[in-house]
């Protein structure tokens, strides 16, 4: 089945016109308010890291648990996991916003901290951005990997690749549950190193695992809808909203537990993250997190016929998006910022980051059938109902 995606020209403009919105704000942002500047730079760069980073890990869950409905659609999680070695480098000129975005990067600070002095020999630059080239020279070659034997089963057919596939996939979600946690760790709970939360880690990767299949099934959906995949039917709808369904639910679980178990503890140490934040407006997202990332998607997505309709399916979608980035806002605004400004800056480098996220998805959706041809599932996938 030939289903090639051909980008037009005025779209490529408008990417290219979102990337220059946000390359404006960003040097506005860093002479009038390099703090808020270097807080919007992070909280984009990881809300697309995120991104990638799930969608790698939905298409490796596809292989491992052999489903079938899914394989016609494997291309959009292999193109959003193409972003990760861009973002690598963003993340890497971070190493300019240090001293803005990390109270423990400065020298001296552990002279008259004696927690951070404890914890310097992890918190300490030189080890941040070996750790960062670590990530992400891994996720590179994993994902890499499994595009290219994912090119070569569209070429040759057989089941060798396909076998291939699901033995790498065993190894990358080890490899992403670790390191991506490890990486939540560093980028959002070090921003405040004196808090610490045991399930900060879990609760990270559920939300990056939601985002991204939300995302995925927004991309599947466009393309349905400009003339691609037009196998797409209420069936699949259905199965893309039991993943967001199910995972919204374990998000929710995951926030619950950990502020009842804080909440209950009244530890200082633990208590100081929730008494910073129960003011102002971030009083108001800490429900409104709830509210978008939980009880939306648990209340629209149970009933089946809502579950299976792109009216009901895409608003949720939209309202997951902008839950995401909130969540952020949340964490980092509070650490960062000392307040809950928001403005052109915010918007200008968020449509700046997706202008690019979306031209590299879009670029690499390009190179190759979007439908994998030779995949062994494909007709399960095709004919999928229930």
């Amino acid at each position: 089945m030939e289903d090639r995606l051909i980008v037009q020209k005025n779209f490529k403009y408008l990417l290219f016109g979102m990337i220059g919105i946000g390359v404006i704000s960003m040097l506005f942002g860093f002479i009038s308010d390099p703090e808020r500047a270097w807080a919007n730079y992070l909280l984009n760069n990881y809300y697309f890291i995120s991104l990638s980073i799930g969608a790698a890990f939905f298409g490796a869950i596809q292989y491992i648990s052999q489903s079938g409905w899914s394989s016609a659609f494997k291309r959009i999680p292999e193109a959003m996991a193409s972003y990760i070695p861009v973002a690598g480098v963003f993340f890497l000129l971070m190493y300019f916003g240090m001293h803005s975005l990390f109270h423990w990067s400065h020298e001296g600070v552990t002279a008259t901290d004696e927690l951070l002095a404890h914890k310097a020999p992890y918190l300490n630059v030189p080890f941040f951005f070996f750790r960062i080239v670590l990530f992400f020279g891994l996720w590179t070659i994993m994902v890499r990997l499994l595009r290219k034997i994912s090119l070569k089963e569209d070429e040759e057919g057989g089941m060798t690749y396909f076998y291939q596939s699901e033995k790498y996939s065993k190894v990358i979600i080890f490899i992403i549950a670790i390191s991506f946690s490890l990486f939540a760790f560093d980028m959002l709970m070090s921003l405040e190193p004196h808090w610490f939360s045991a399930l900060f880690a879990a609760k990270s990767f559920i939300a990056a695992f939601l985002h991204a299949s939300t995302v995925i099934t927004l991309i599947v959906i466009i393309l349905n809808k400009i003339g691609h995949l037009k196998m797409l039917n209420r069936s699949h709808l259905h199965d893309f909203s039991r993943y967001i369904f199910m995972v919204s639910i374990l998000w929710g679980y995951f926030n619950f537990a950990e502020f009842m178990l804080i909440w209950y503890g009244n530890i200082p140490e633990e208590t100081i993250f929730f008494v910073k934040r129960s003011e102002g407006v971030f009083q108001v997202l800490f429900y409104a997190n709830i509210i978008i990332n939980w009880f939306i998607p648990f209340l629209f997505l149970m009933p089946r016929m809502t579950s299976r309709s792109k009216v009901y399916i895409l608003p949720v979608i939209v309202i997951l998006m902008i839950g995401q980035y909130t969540e952020l806002y949340y964490y980092i605004w509070p650490a960062v910022v000392k307040g809950s400004k928001f403005g052109l800056l915010e918007i200008g480098t968020y449509l700046g980051f997706l202008g690019l996220f979306t031209l590299v998805v879009t670029n690499t959706l390009t190179k190759a059938n979007l439908v994998p041809k030779n995949h062994p599932y494909l007709e399960e996938s095709i004919y999928h109902q229930f």
